[in-house]
């Protein structure tokens, strides 16, 4: 049960990676089709990027309110509902638009995960974690290329990933009782460990 809810955490890491680098490889097929210049990816990104702030700010709150395990995947939910919007988005303020989502999914998966390898995994469990995240920033931009040198489609590549990550998301939500037990298994330790 250990192992295989830190499995789910690594690979909920790579799915947080996966998006990341999608927008830099899109961007230069996406711009001319929407009519905007090459500077408004930055408009696209700083709305993902507040976003993220403002749900990591946010996420104490949530997570105890919710679980660790309801928080992160609600979050891999909406990440991949951005995704989808994104390859559907055909002007660029649909674009702002669900940026939004994608942002304020991000930035809770990250806390909240963090958060938790941090209270219930030894501490080199972290350094882990952030190379998950970095295999899965570098596969996001190679799915990318390969659907635009392919299917000539940068729409494509943000339904891939959105593929992935709901398939993530239909995993994360049936492991929630791993969880569950994890953090009572936690609780347990610590108080057998105090009445010593």
């Amino acid at each position: 049960m250990y192992s295989l809810l830190l499995a789910l955490i690594y690979l909920a890491f790579i799915s947080l990676g996966l998006p990341d680098a999608l927008l830099g490889a899109a961007w230069p097929t996406m711009y001319p089709m929407l009519g905007v210049s090459v500077s408004s990816a930055g408009i696209i990104s700083m709305i993902i990027a507040g976003c993220t702030i403002v749900s990591s700010l946010n996420a104490n709150r949530v997570i105890r309110k919710f679980g660790t395990g309801i928080v992160t995947a609600t979050s891999v939910l909406m990440t991949a509902v951005a995704l989808f919007g994104f390859s559907i988005s055909k002007t660029f303020w649909m674009l702002c638009l669900w940026a939004i989502p994608y942002g304020l999914g991000a930035g809770a998966v990250d806390s909240a995960l963090n958060n938790f390898v941090a209270l219930h995994y030894a501490s080199r469990h972290m350094s882990w974690l952030h190379c998950f995240w970095g295999i899965g920033a570098s596969v996001g931009p190679y799915i990318m290329s390969y659907c635009l040198s392919v299917k000539n489609s940068w729409e494509s590549g943000y339904t891939t990933v959105g593929i992935f990550q709901i398939v993530l998301t239909v995993i994360l939500f049936f492991s929630l009782p791993l969880w569950n037990k994890q953090v009572k298994m936690k609780k347990r330790v610590k108080r057998r460990n105090q009445s010593i």
